[in-house]
């Protein structure tokens, strides 16, 4: 059973400024369902978080950076503004603020700071004293997929079991792969593949199957990134620790997403714009 989710929120979110200079884009709002079943507005991350609750996971280690505090705020229970909240007879509102409060109740959560962005590898490695010697989940806080009751996470947890992977991780083939981590593999069987080959926004791609970032890790991982140099960027990037477990003969195996599921991306204008929409069809239908 893996019971530690990774969920890194460090990044500067440039591409969205000047929103994002003192507030985190991983704390933009998506359209979500109230428990009334009226629309209603949530932060991406505390849609990630009760996602990955609802699965299962109770123990979280959030990797944050400077001026992320606005997450931790968010993160904390305020009780008495629920009480507020019932006694100016806005007792719905008040239901799902409390709906997510107990969950942070039922829950250990970790902070850890990664003050300068050296990349997704980096935060990854940061919470290797978190994970010890676990397996784990890694889910990046600025993504979000819907699907037939959370499917994409538990076909993932399964295939990583069955195949007894180092690593495993959701892929969806797109248009332009220029502008993701690219995976080259053998079809195992439906929807599922061994891979050969990891590359971080290759000029000439390979194929168009992308990484989409959430993976399980056997803590090998880190053994990886600790031996990395500074990739693209002079980052160190998560896709060359997943090379690096291909390269020592490790097992890497990649999960593509169904059809009926739904991918939101809040990295840039446009893709945040597509999210909105997205999200607010999907919970109005």
């Amino acid at each position: 059973m893996i019971r530690k989710a990774v969920i890194p929120a460090a990044g500067l979110g440039t591409r969205l400024l000047s929103v994002t200079k003192e507030q985190p884009k991983e704390m933009l709002p998506i359209f979500a369902k109230a428990s009334n079943g009226n629309l209603s507005l949530k932060p991406l991350l505390q849609m990630v978080f009760e996602q990955l609750y609802d699965v299962g996971f109770r123990e979280f280690c959030f990797i944050v950076g400077r001026g992320k505090r606005a997450i931790e705020d968010h993160f904390t229970q305020d009780y008495e503004y629920v009480t507020m909240l019932r006694a100016k007879g806005k007792a719905e509102l008040a239901d799902d603020l409390e709906s997510f409060y107990n969950k942070l109740e039922d829950s250990t959560i970790i902070w850890i700071n990664q003050p300068h962005p050296k990349g997704f590898g980096d935060a990854v490695l940061r919470a290797e004293p978190f994970i010890g010697d676990e397996e784990f989940l890694v889910h990046a806080g600025d993504t979000y997929i819907f699907s037939p009751t959370n499917s994409h996470v538990t076909r993932l947890l399964k295939v990583y079991g069955e195949y007894k992977a180092d690593a495993a991780f959701i892929v969806q083939e797109v248009e332009d792969p220029r502008q993701y981590g690219i995976v080259k593999g053998k079809q195992i069987e439906d929807g599922v593949y061994e891979v050969e080959v990891v590359i971080e926004k290759p000029e000439r791609p390979v194929s168009k199957l992308a990484i989409m970032p959430i993976y399980i890790f056997h803590p090998v991982i880190f053994k990886a990134l600790e031996r990395l140099p500074p990739g693209k960027g002079g980052e160190i990037q998560l896709t060359d620790g997943i090379q690096k477990l291909i390269d020592w003969g490790l097992k890497v195996y990649a999960i593509e997403l169904h059809p009926e599921d739904v991918r939101l991306d809040i990295g840039n204008p446009e893709s945040y714009w597509e999210a909105l929409e997205t999200s607010y069809r999907y919970f109005k239908g």
